[in-house]
């Protein structure tokens, strides 16, 4: 084929017209899923169509792997909530909770391009660059200078200008510019030096209290360290950040349990820190895809190569540094996004997930497996083209390009959800395939167990009101069972295998109590094995 040729095909294929369709799957009982209140009911195990957004072009979805509420944007620049509420997440100016996407109307004189989601807060990006957010700001996540009102239900107005991009960490927030020299900038809590300015502005609370806590940083701040590279990439875990620059290099810092920074070692980073398995012949070409999960990250590198880091699997030991994932070699990855313990992308013709799955977020089918330990295709989206990806806590979202399957959409399920008064009513559903009408789905396991102390940390919002740590958000962000280093130029290789640590230096762990971990159950189709020709 001539240069000619090639160049003219490219053309066609950026001439393609697409069409989104907003797909969910995942537990949809908001108030239940993460909190220890015992097995959830209406978990969605299919891909399902949402009756507000049928024949609605989606073209960007975002949530977060703390995150119990969900943003759709769609082509014309409406941006739809739905989920949790209780701090105003969702931006309708209240705290009722909404089963169903839901434009938000302060946002209609504004095109919204890109939104990001937090715990209990969410950030957007206009058209002209400029950002607001709304939600729970108490650790000045929402970046508009201010922790006056701790709840904001209504957009506000970050100060930063000329943004492209936007996300969240669980409490905190970071946004690329294209303002030289303050490239990447953040705010919100800075425990664990998620913010990456060199501290965790950690103090006492009192001079005779030995209660630990965090200023906030309410007012968006460029990372110093970065200064000099421009920042193309960015995803956040609950309390870690992953950055690539221009020339492809990888940064990562906050929170290090786990091995989820890819230093080789545990202990936390307060400043960016460069990951050294991406360099010379690897750096991160431009196309590549970056996320961030509770306990892991990931991206691809030189050759499309999926790589990971962090916690990857319940079972088994953590890695310490980037690997690559041998179960997705030679697939062309073009989307990912991690949740809580689970991932999903989209490749070549195929959708595939993977991971701990307690809600049906992986998709897989009321018959098949709940969870799978290994990248596995979603058998029922097989063929389509996957625009977009988004998992957040027990769920996911996928964006495919409705344009030449439309019959096959139509096969899928309908969820009609609730309306925001009928609080105690059971989800209405459509059904048109019988042999997918079993919309019960999955039970949640019962979380139950004995109830830990909780530690006194401005960190906790669900400790001090929301009791909504899942035995899963235990396990990341729990007390830590082993000494871990904090911060500063310090260096050293983690002992054995990688635990999590809690907040705070020095201090007894929380014992909890005996708790068996699941075992993940692999034997519904085969996993996905190297695919030649690439």
């Amino acid at each position: 084929m001539s240069a000619v040729e090639a160049e003219k095909n490219v053309e066609e294929e950026k001439e393609v017209v697409r069409r989104g369709e907003l797909l969910f799957c995942g537990g949809t009982s908001w108030d239940i899923i993460g909190r220890r209140k015992g097995p959830a009911d209406g978990n969605l195990v299919s891909p399902t169509r949402l009756r507000p957004l049928v024949g609605v072009d989606i073209r960007f979805v975002a949530s977060g792997c703390a995150s119990c509420h969900c943003v759709a944007l769609d082509v014309e620049g409406r941006c739809y909530t739905w989920g949790r509420n209780e701090k105003g997440q969702l931006g309708h100016g209240d705290t009722i909770q909404r089963d169903r996407p839901t434009v938000v109307s302060e946002l209609s004189k504004h095109k919204i391009v890109k939104a990001g989601a937090g715990r209990n807060h969410t950030v957007v990006v206009t058209e002209d660059g400029h950002s607001l957010a709304f939600g729970w700001n108490k650790h000045g996540q929402l970046g508009s200078g201010s922790v006056k009102n701790e709840i904001e239900s209504s957009p506000v107005r970050c100060l930063v200008s000329e943004v492209n991009y936007a996300t969240c960490g669980g409490d905190f927030t970071v946004w690329l510019s294209s303002v030289e020299g303050a490239s990447i900038l953040t705010a919100g809590l800075p425990q664990y030096g998620q913010l990456g300015h060199g501290t965790d502005n950690e103090y006492n609370s009192k001079d005779s209290s030995v209660r630990l806590v965090y200023e906030a940083q309410p007012r968006p701040r460029a990372i110093a360290k970065l200064s000099g590279e421009t920042i193309v990439k960015v995803a956040c875990g609950t309390n870690h950040t992953v950055a690539v620059d221009k020339n492809g290099f990888v940064y990562t810092w906050g929170f290090g349990g786990y091995g989820r920074l890819g230093h080789r070692e545990q202990k936390d980073e307060w400043a960016p820190r460069r990951v050294d398995a991406f360099r010379e012949r690897n750096v991160l070409p431009p196309d590549a895809v970056v996320s961030a999960g509770s306990v892991n990250s990931a991206c691809t590198a030189g050759g499309g190569q999926l790589y990971m880091w962090g916690k990857i699997k319940n079972t088994g030991d953590d890695w310490m540094y980037p690997k690559p994932l041998l179960d997705l070699s030679g697939w062309n990855l073009r989307c990912m996004d991690s949740g809580n313990m689970h991932h999903f992308v989209g490749a070549d013709s195929s959708c595939i997930s993977w991971g701990h799955a307690q809600h049906g977020e992986l998709g897989y089918g009321p018959n098949a497996q709940k969870s799978s330990a290994v990248p596995k295709k979603v058998d029922i989206l097989e063929g389509m083209h996957v625009m977009g990806v988004a998992c957040g806590m027990g769920h996911s979202m996928v964006i495919v390009d409705g344009t030449n399957v439309g019959e096959r959409l139509d096969q899928l399920d309908i969820y009609d959800g609730k309306a925001s008064g009928e609080v105690n009513e059971e989800p209405v559903k459509k059904t048109t395939v019988p042999k997918q009408s079993t919309k019960k789905g999955a039970r949640g396991g019962d979380n139950s167990k004995k109830k830990q102390k909780t530690k006194e940390s401005s960190e906790s919002e669900e400790e001090e009101d929301d009791d909504e740590a899942s035995d899963d958000e235990e396990q990341v962000n729990g007390a830590a069972k082993g000494k871990r280093k904090r911060g500063g130029n310090n260096s050293g290789k983690a002992k054995g295998k990688a635990r999590g640590s809690g907040p705070g230096r020095n201090r007894a762990p929380v014992k909890t109590g005996r708790r068996k971990t699941p075992k993940l159950v692999v034997g519904f189709g085969d996993p996905i094995g190297y695919k030649p020709g690439f």
